[in-house]
């Protein structure tokens, strides 16, 4: 009872100071690409079609830019986007572009500018930065730092993903099986987050992230057993439930990537740059845990055997919450 009321206290500790959703809003993507023509650029605003707040999230292009074109509306996924056409009478270079209501609505929009002589600038903005200075055209590197930035960002940002790998660590019985189990989550999500940001895979949404909630549930189940013998699957294999599952979580990374776009002629580099920015918050995740573990161990509190299960039971609890709201959320979308 003791570690039941533990597990469940901190559990909503938890969830009383953050967000009903495991993500924060997916980025929104401004592409502006030159013309030709002297002072002509073409639009692209992707955002999310529904956000948690009122405000929206709107891109601040310089004053003295008119539209000459109609605004075209296309809904694509869970996003919609909007292309125009605009004339600007000074030169881009060195304007500063906003994007408005990151802040309220706790997400980030990347800017990125082809410039007709065939660079590109790019810029990722948050709540924080709303606005910055357009620069010289950057090139491939600028690609990889904002994609990489990105993909760190969306899996420290992204909580169920945090619990299903803090479950992996719970059931590594080795240092060895432990990296072998990580890397068979990262060649597991690698695979679906290639196919689906490249548009091979689709999927229904909402039933993929119950999916992920519940693949987190059947960790904590597993964890729950309290057998360190091994008698069960996924004690005795568990890299085998990190392909698995890790299937599930890759179409999770792939939304925000999909919201965000990939650049045209840069595909292959902002992938991979966005997947080794996913391994490297991973990584971080995995060190952290492992030093406050080592940590824990050198403390009085090693005596108390039952704060071993408040993890444990944490997991479990949050992983049920999600299920039964994103279960939810799957029916209607039926």
């Amino acid at each position: 009872m003791r570690r039941l009321l533990s597990g469940l206290l901190c559990a909503l500790l938890w969830l009383s100071g953050t967000p009903a959703h495991a993500h924060k809003l997916a980025p929104s993507l401004l592409e502006i690409r030159e013309s030709p023509t002297a002072g002509d650029y073409d639009i692209s605003w992707k955002t999310p079609r529904f956000s948690p707040t009122p405000v929206p999230i709107v891109p601040r292009l310089p004053a003295s830019c008119q539209d000459i074109g109609e605004h075209n509306a296309l809904y694509e996924g869970t996003g919609v986007r909007v292309r125009w056409r605009m004339h600007c009478p000074e030169p881009l270079s060195g304007a500063m572009l906003r994007v408005d209501g990151l802040a309220e609505n706790q997400s980030a929009a990347l800017v990125r500018i082809e410039w007709s002589g065939g660079g590109v600038s790019q810029g990722l903005l948050n709540g924080t930065e709303e606005g910055f200075r357009v620069p010289e055209p950057a090139g491939s590197f600028g690609v990889f730092r904002d994609y990489l930035v990105l993909g760190f960002g969306h899996i420290l940002g992204g909580v169920d993903h945090l619990l299903f790998v803090l479950g992996l660590l719970l059931l590594a019985r080795s240092g060895k099986q432990l990296v072998v189990t990580v890397t068979a989550f990262t060649a597991g999500h690698s695979v679906t987050l290639a196919l689906a940001a490249l548009g091979f895979l689709r999927y229904p949404v909402d039933l993929v992230e119950f999916g992920i909630s519940l693949s987190i549930l059947v960790v904590a189940m597993e964890l729950g057993r309290g057998d360190p013998q091994g008698a069960h699957f996924l004690r005795r294999y568990p890299w085998g439930a990190a392909v698995l599952f890790g299937l599930l979580h890759g179409m999770g990374f792939a939304g925000a990537l999909r919201e965000a776009g990939l650049p045209e002629g840069e595909i292959p580099l902002a992938l991979l740059s966005f997947n080794v920015g996913i391994e490297a918050g991973q990584l971080a995740f995995v060190a952290v845990a492992m030093l406050l573990a080592a940590a824990f161990r050198r403390t009085p509190l090693v005596r108390h055997a039952w704060l071993g299960w408040v993890p444990v039971y944490l997991i479990g609890v949050l992983s049920a919450y999600w299920c039964f709201e994103r279960g939810l959320a799957a029916v209607a979308a039926l």
